[in-house]
């Protein structure tokens, strides 16, 4: 994940390495309050102000990485604010700035409609109380003396569900509109943003001696190197204590060929749908576009027909998703899925769980290919799409289909909102609410311009096979590929 302070990353990963130690050793109930003085030990600040909030700040996190709320109010949603790091932005949306020339004409005050602006001394001041962030005095001003100042996470939130408390200065998540994409938590330059972290229930599965499977999203490939391969996740994850891996790349394979069903009957019919892997994308409809909901394909996730796989195969089976996507762990909570995955892990989680037990990721060839080259690259933008037509090809459907492969807020919303008034031109769409797709999702610890090569390099040493060719290596029959979306009472009652 890139930031814009790289120091967060080690302050986040130096806390779930501790934990995940003492997780280990059955020794965190005994020793969780020593380790904000173990990471802070003082005198003197690192990264605050002071020591005193650093511990705090490292307090809620410890919390955090046990799959709590960081305060004691309790919320179900994954992106949670830490309260103790918020505050150091600027509370009020426009200041005046030096530039202020404090004008005859006054064209900021009379723009005005709430009496706001008042002439100081030397400039004009904008009460914050009466304020309604409406911009006009911005755009009178003559200098350009008023700055529009968004915070960054406020300002990366495609769905309005950020703002502040005014007295506090502290940030506020309106959970009735957030979809859980972790946009404000790649933005935050202070780290004051993050979710909820599930390495302690995992530890506790494995040490319970319960079959645990990890699932590894395809975006892994190229992630962490050219020689990093499946194999080398597999060889890992085994020697944490973790059963098995199973490449959720075969998921791609078995969600593309259950929507390319859908698309077709659809397209006979002049039905519009979108897509549904993309759990940012599919709250995005439920809490944004809810008469858009019978438009969206009931076809799985990859992750969860994976999870459904394995535990047709022993219901006692514990999944774990890891992957680049902070939204799956909102997916993997919606207990009306069944055979959902039970946790989900961020890359840079599972490194930390793995570095509990001094492992790592070792270079290894790989000879187990487990999806088709259409499902590694599913997570790619565009890669639905291309999965979905080549099934079509394959079952000798009609490809003379028309796509708006979206990746990211805008043109999510762009083509939403023309579906939504009749007027989107193109038949299906492709919703990915990350840039990119999945493999731009906000907690990958690269970005795409540095893995690409190797990424593309690891899938070109895949066989050819297709979709429903690798398919008939799976037993299809032994579970559904299929949910239902009820609307959400917030939802009907927009």
């Amino acid at each position: 994940m890139k930031t814009n302070d790289e120091a967060l990353l080690k302050i986040k990963y130096n806390v779930l390495h501790e934990v995940a130690k003492l997780a280990f050793a059955g020794e965190l109930e005994e020793k969780r309050d020593e380790i904000p003085f173990k990471l802070i030990p003082g005198p003197k600040a690192q990264f605050r102000c002071c020591v005193y909030k650093e511990r705090e700040i490292i307090r809620q996190r410890v919390r955090l990485a046990e799959g709590k709320c960081p305060s004691n109010v309790h919320s179900d949603n994954m992106i949670q604010v830490i309260s103790s790091a918020c505050e150091e932005c600027p509370i009020t949306r426009f200041v005046v700035t030096d530039n202020c020339q404090k004008c005859m004409g006054k064209a900021c005050q009379n723009a005005c409609n709430f009496g706001a602006i008042s002439m100081g001394r030397d400039r004009a001041h904008i009460d914050p109380g009466k304020c309604k962030e409406c911009g006009k005095c911005s755009q009178a001003c003559p200098y350009n003396a008023i700055a529009e100042l968004i915070r960054p996470c406020r300002r990366a939130c495609p769905v309005d569900a950020i703002d502040m408390d005014l007295e506090t200065g502290i940030c506020r998540i309106d959970e009735s509109k957030c979809i859980q994409c972790g946009a404000c938590v790649r933005s935050c330059p202070f780290g004051a943003i993050t979710t909820k972290v599930f390495i302690v229930h995992v530890i506790n599965e494995i040490k319970a001696g319960k079959k645990v499977v990890a699932m590894v999203a395809p975006a892994a490939e190229g992630e962490f190197g050219a020689d990093i391969t499946m194999g080398s996740w597999r060889t890992a994850l085994k020697k944490v204590g973790f059963t098995d891996m199973v490449e959720v790349a075969v998921g791609g394979d078995m969600t593309a060929a259950y929507e390319a069903m859908e698309w077709a009957e659809a397209y006979k019919e002049g039905k519009k749908m979108t897509t549904s892997c993309c759990p940012a994308f599919v709250n995005m409809i439920r809490k944004h576009y809810p008469s858009l909901i019978n438009n969206m394909s009931t076809t799985v996730s990859p992750m969860v027909a994976v999870s459904r796989m394995l535990k047709a195969k022993d219901p006692e089976t514990v999944t774990v998703f890891i992957g680049p996507c902070m939204a799956k762990k909102s997916e993997a909570a919606d207990k009306s899925i069944e055979g959902n995955a039970d946790y989900v892990l961020t890359f840079g989680e599972a490194i930390e769980l793995m570095g509990a037990k001094d492992v790592k990721l070792e270079p290894e060839e790989y000879a187990d290919q487990e999806g088709s080259v259409f499902g590694k690259r599913f997570g790619n933008g565009g890669g639905v799409t291309n999965a979905v037509i080549q099934c079509l090809k394959e079952q000798g459907q009609n490809t003379d289909i028309k796509v708006a492969k979206c990746s990211g807020p805008a043109d999510v919303k762009k083509a939403l909102l023309l579906m939504k008034v009749g007027r989107l031109p193109e038949d299906f769409i492709e919703g990915m609410m990350c840039q990119g797709g999945c493999v731009g999702g906000p907690s990958n610890l690269k970005q795409e311009v540095v893995w690409k090569k190797d990424r593309d390099a690891l899938i070109a040493k895949a066989d050819g096979r297709g979709v429903w060719e690798n398919l008939k290596n799976y037993d299809m029959d032994s579970f559904s590929m299929h949910r239902s979306f009820a609307k959400k009472e917030d939802a009907e009652n927009k």
